[in-house]
């Protein structure tokens, strides 16, 4: 007997899902039974859409496809089988519910469980899956590294390591300037990426959305680097950001089907308030953006991302549906999908020694404890 799995790599675009397919097909092929691995072009929306679109996954598909940034069967947060956009006669766009429609499908096809690995966003769709009777087995992937029951995500470690590398470039032009530069860094509403690189790269200054921030804390901080007009000062901050007042800086979703804010803009916000504070150095702003996505992966990520391929096979072979495969304590497990998404992963300022060890070699946070 063949046995059918379909698996989908939703919301943003991240360094390791080609490493969880790799492992997840090569582990299915080295099983003592008939498996067929199928994967949904563009999350669940190639199985949503009038003309199906999966294509079955092979062991010579997948042959070195660790190294490999992005999906090879394609990513999209627009959509899914819940909110399936669709777009009527006079080009208006409707929002229609098509997970019955999925399910019809999945047994047609025969397939008889689902690998969904994504952030999570992604996996509240497992659960709504899952609570409809389906057979899921979750992977967590963000680089955001926002998702609870997992020590980390896979593409994180990458997304820091590419962010660190851009901090110190800007670190050796800010001083050979005497000037202030900020990198606005991903993550949403968790500080993960900032904090990490601020420890890494050496920053005065880190703004993350757990500790909201007052611009004259940061320029005075600024004013310590600065002697006789003569000095720098290296800021990073989290597109997620915000003051005491809780406003975020971003924009409206667009797209049919696209429900998230697009954040990005803090960094430049930031200046004019530091401009506002009366600080006269120069300002400049460098937005990483899409970067820390792309990309080759780097080892850590390769290795977590296997591991979560080989499990998530190992759950669908033992029926272990509804749940999310997951790192902790230097062990691969797994916990339900629900306990997963119950809250999310953000930083503990009073709690993280992260933000301890930060505060201990003086980096300013920008609250007043800094």
């Amino acid at each position: 007997m063949t046995h059918k799995i379909l698996v989908a790599t939703g919301g943003g675009d991240c360094p390791g899902l080609n490493a969880v397919i790799r492992g997840l097909v090569k582990r299915a092929h080295l099983d003592d039974e008939d498996w067929k691995i199928y994967g949904c072009i563009e999350s669940f929306n190639g199985i949503l859409k009038d003309d199906i679109e999966i294509v079955e996954l092979t062991e010579e598909m997948v042959s070195g496809l660790h190294v490999k940034g992005g999906t090879i069967i394609k990513t999209t947060n627009k959509g899914g089988p819940f909110h399936f956009p669709v777009r009527q006669p006079d080009g208006s766009w409707v929002i229609e519910d098509r997970s019955r429609l999925m399910k019809e499908r999945l047994e047609q096809l025969g397939i008889e469980a689902i690998v969904n690995i994504g952030g999570d966003g992604s996996q509240r769709i497992s659960l709504q899956l899952a609570e409809m009777g389906l057979n899921v087995v979750g992977v967590p992937k963000t680089i955001d590294n926002d998702l609870s029951s997992t020590d980390f995500t896979f593409g994180f470690q990458t997304a820091v390591q590419i962010a660190t590398e851009a901090f110190d470039k800007l670190v050796t032009t800010a001083e050979s300037h005497n000037r202030v530069f900020i990198m606005e860094v991903m993550g949403r509403d968790a500080g993960w990426i900032a904090l990490h690189t601020a420890l890494a790269g050496g920053a005065e200054v880190c703004i993350i959305p757990e500790i909201p921030y007052d611009p004259r804390i940061i320029a005075q901080k600024i004013e310590t680097r600065y002697k006789n007009g003569m000095g720098f000062c290296n800021i990073v901050i989290a597109e997620g950001a915000k003051k005491a007042d809780g406003k975020v800086t971003g924009s409206a979703p667009t797209a049919a089907g696209d429900p998230h804010i697009k954040l990005g803009g803090v960094g430049d916000v930031l200046r004019h308030e530091l401009l506002d504070c009366g600080v006269e150095h120069d300002i400049r702003v460098t937005v990483l953006g899409h970067l820390q996505r792309g990309g080759t992966p780097v080892a850590y990520d390769r290795i977590l991302a296997t591991q979560f391929g080989v499990k998530a096979f190992e759950l669908v072979k033992e029926h272990l549906y509804g749940n999310l495969v997951v790192y902790r304590n230097n062990d691969i497990s797994y916990v339900p999908i629900e306990e997963a998404v119950r809250s999310p992963h953000l930083v503990q300022p009073d709690k993280d020694f992260l933000v301890h060890a930060a505060k201990g070699v003086g980096i300013c946070f920008g609250d007043e404890e800094s």
